[in-house]
């Protein structure tokens, strides 16, 4: 396991890592990194480094095969959120006022933009203005309305906490419901249009700071059940019926985060750019070849960034969302001495 020094830089280094640099979606990128790197849309400038990788035959058939559960290093997982550019201001007081979210340290991305953190128990929601890139974007129709990451679920102990804490904010209240389960919940959208479902239980932690559940829209459910079960190697519980959204929900925990699969429609809209999910692993390169070993969609290579033990590769489920793995710290083959 990562030592807890790297976890702190992990904590901030994993930002530069928020957003992608192109989407293997059939069009070229906008513009063409130098050789021997790849550019994330904020800016941030990774090194490709071909001796990262396992070499042929450095690994079994049974390691290529295997899931990447036993890579990883923490026990949820972070998420992103992208948004128009100059809603900043109204991001931050919709996700640490309203919703309560622990406010951390930010990252200076480039000379003019930053990565807002907010966290969420053990893991973050990450908050990156401009939609750059060749990303799709297409939040109309709400949870419903197309693929990728839909909706974030959060969860908290008091209603009129929640209440409260909105109209302090100047945000409308939410409205909640019955769920039939001893919860209630409601939906409400953040500033760029993104929803948020508010969940009320008992014993919940406050801020949910229990973890995040994370709505995914997917065009062929039982490809994507697969991809997460058996390629991701997340948790994969008995199916939800989620009476407020009207859906039947297909779960996949890694400790304090859920992946709620479901399928909405056939032929609805791709958004691939709006959220993303990232893993902390031990060992970037070993996902990097499982990937490879499956034929699953690399976003972009293997990589790191000069002058930190960062090493990531971003992968796309089979609906284009960004599954990217990052790895930092005394664990890496870096600090290892393997590249």
């Amino acid at each position: 396991m990562l030592r807890k020094s790297a976890f702190a830089l992990a904590a901030g280094m994993f930002a530069i890592a928020g957003c992608t640099a192109s989407a293997q979606t059939g069009s070229a990128p906008a513009s063409t990194p130098a050789p021997g790197t790849v550019t994330t849309p904020e800016g941030a400038l990774m090194s490709v480094h071909p001796d990262l990788a396992y070499k042929p035959g450095e690994l079994t058939q049974e390691q290529l095969m295997s899931s990447t559960r036993d890579l990883m290093a923490m026990d949820a997982m972070n998420v992103f959120r992208r948004f128009p550019n100059g809603m900043t201001q109204e991001m931050v007081k919709f996700y640490v006022e309203g919703l309560a979210l622990r406010s951390l340290n930010p990252i200076q991305l480039t000379s003019t933009q930053q990565m807002i953190l907010t966290g969420v128990g053990k893991a973050q929601i990450k908050l990156s203005a401009g939609q750059q890139g060749n990303r799709k974007y297409n939040l109309e129709g709400g949870v419903k309305g197309g693929t990728g990451i839909r909706y974030f679920s959060l969860s908290y102990p008091d209603k009129q906490a929640v209440i409260e804490r909105f109209k302090a904010a100047g945000l409308a209240a939410p409205a909640f419901v019955d769920q039939g389960n001893g919860t209630l919940a409601a939906l409400v959208t953040d500033p760029g249009g993104f929803p948020i479902q508010i969940v009320i239980r008992p014993g919940a932690k406050d801020g949910s700071n229990d973890g995040v559940g994370v709505g995914i829209s997917v065009s062929d459910l039982e490809k994507s059940r697969a991809f997460y079960r058996e390629f991701v190697g997340l948790d994969e519980l008995a199916p939800v019926t989620d009476k407020l959204l009207g859906l039947t929900l297909y779960p996949y925990r890694n400790g304090e985060t859920t992946l709620y699969l479901y399928h909405a429609g056939d032929n609805l809209p791709q958004d691939n750019g709006s959220a993303g999910i990232q893993y902390v692993v031990k060992d970037s390169p070993m996902a990097n070849a499982k990937a490879q070993a499956r034929g699953i969609a690399v976003e972009t290579p293997l990589n790191k960034l000069n002058g930190f033990d960062l090493i990531t590769v971003w992968l796309n489920d089979p609906d284009g969302v960004t599954n990217y793995y990052a790895q930092v710290g005394p664990n890496s083959r870096t600090a290892q001495g393997r590249n």
